[in-house]
């Protein structure tokens, strides 16, 4: 590629040999499709963990909620966000899924016309599928069993603070509720909570997908820095390095596709798209990247390089300094990330540490959820930075199976604005505390001038 050369500065210090350097160059310059190891070839698993996750994690999830039953209206078009998550993302003519706590496990009914009613049978994902005629219609059916089963809380997806619980149209929730009694009108309640409980926490197998996709995030951007020509790569350049890499796997992005990768070796820009800005020595460059595998997971890393001026083989002592807080405020908050603590109390453990160790106040929270979305759903890792009132989910307490992408922050004045290091790490709660999806990044990637 024109503006690219192999960088033989991060190889060397990390003890790659010259047959181990000749072999990457050999690998790099043959076909990618045919040098392209893709775990994420083959059918997805998603209807397997789909299943099993209505089945072992949603009546947990109802319970922590105080739901009885919880109903979602799909339709074509304009569909539910968790249209996928329950089994109606191919609905054609208007249906009900309903799912009903009995005696501490889910029992789940599909209202649906015949269109639709063959292929749900067929993939066998709920209990029973309840096939109507087209009038009175599916809605009239549901309502009719709501109003005779339901006597607890029944929760419909709208939510002021939850976008992804909040797929319940005015006019749906209009039509539903007429159809219904006042007593069970009076016992509705916003899905968010329930949505909260259910998709924050991920599967043994969704984290073992997860796992495996951060670790190819985190290698592309490492091979991605290792393309950059000092006065010549520009950020976009490093962009479509990684875009090609995602289309040579057949992977898509994780957020924004024009905000995806963002690559910045100049002031804090935010979320935005790479510009043409030359890469010159003595710049810090960030790469904030995702990709989504399976159509259904998505990975957020972050990985910083420093470029070497030409006398230089190591970086200032300022910048070595805003890198090393920034990685140990990472390992700080992993080591609190535990069952049971807030997002509230891990975010003033760094809060405390940069006060501590000069860094200007950083706007952003520690960390996020991640999985189906890039900001997944559940605690936010957020809350005791100045000038910031915490979220409501900043007081959540961490469970097991919580997955997060958060950042060890250092944060100092440039020409133009201000610079942010963010040591982007992805990782998951377990019964012990926390682990890395992937090998952290220990030193920054330095990029030789010469």
């Amino acid at each position: 590629m024109g503006k690219f050369q192999f960088n033989q500065t991060y190889m060397v210090r990390n003890g790659l040999s010259l047959i181990t350097i000749l072999l990457l160059l050999s690998s790099c310059s043959s076909n990618p499709q045919q040098s392209t190891n893709n775990p994420f070839d083959g059918p997805s698993p998603w209807p397997d963990i789909r299943k099993d996750r209505i089945q072992s994690l949603l009546p947990e999830a109802m319970k922590r909620a105080k739901v009885e039953a919880w109903a979602i209206l799909c339709r074509s078009n304009n569909n539910d966000p968790l249209a996928r998550h329950v089994g109606c993302e191919n609905a054609v003519a208007p249906s009900v899924f309903l799912f009903q706590l009995v005696d501490g496990d889910v029992y789940s009914i599909v209202f649906t016309p015949p269109g639709e009613a063959t292929a749900l049978q067929d993939i066998a994902l709920h209990d029973s599928i309840a096939v109507v005629d087209r009038n009175p219609g599916a809605l009239v059916e549901a309502a009719d069993y709501i109003n005779q089963n339901i006597i607890g809380k029944l929760a419909l997806n709208f939510s002021e603070t939850n976008e992804i619980a909040d797929g319940l149209s005015f006019t749906q929730h209009q039509r539903l509720t007429d159809l219904l009694t006042q007593p069970v009108v009076n016992q509705i309640v916003s899905s968010e909570e329930l949505v909260f409980e259910w998709l924050s926490v991920k599967t043994p197998a969704e984290v073992d997908i997860l796992r495996k996709a951060a670790e190819l995030t985190a290698q592309w951007e490492v091979e991605a820095y290792q393309q950059v020509i000092p006065n010549e790569t520009t950020d976009k350049d490093v962009a479509d390095f990684l875009k090609a890499k995602m289309r040579d796997h057949g992977v898509t992005d994780a957020w924004s596709p024009d905000q995806n990768p963002a690559v910045n070796s100049g002031p804090d820009r935010g979320h935005a798209h790479p510009t043409d800005k030359i890469i010159r020595p003595g710049d810090v460059i960030q790469i904030d990247f995702g990709i989504k595998v399976h159509d259904m997971w998505v990975t957020d890393i972050q990985r910083f390089a420093y470029v070497l001026h030409p006398d230089e083989s190591e970086p200032p002592a300022d910048i070595q300094k805003y890198w090393d807080v920034a990685r140990d405020a990472n390992r700080m908050v992993l080591e609190v990330m535990q069952p049971g603590i807030t997002g509230l109390e891990v975010d003033r453990v760094q809060r405390n540490w940069l006060a501590e160790n000069g860094s200007m106040n950083v706007m952003w929270n520690t960390g996020h959820p991640v999985g189906y979305v890039a900001h997944d759903v559940g605690p936010s890792l957020g809350g005791a930075q100045e000038g910031r009132d915490p979220s409501s989910t900043a007081y959540e307490p961490l469970r097991v199976g919580n997955v997060f992408a958060y950042d060890g922050f250092y944060m100092w004045e440039i020409e133009g604005g201000t610079k942010t290091i963010s040591v982007e790490e992805m990782a998951v709660v377990t019964e012990t505390g926390a682990e890395y999806l992937t090998e952290p990044q220990e030193e920054l990637i330095l990029i030789s001038s010469n």
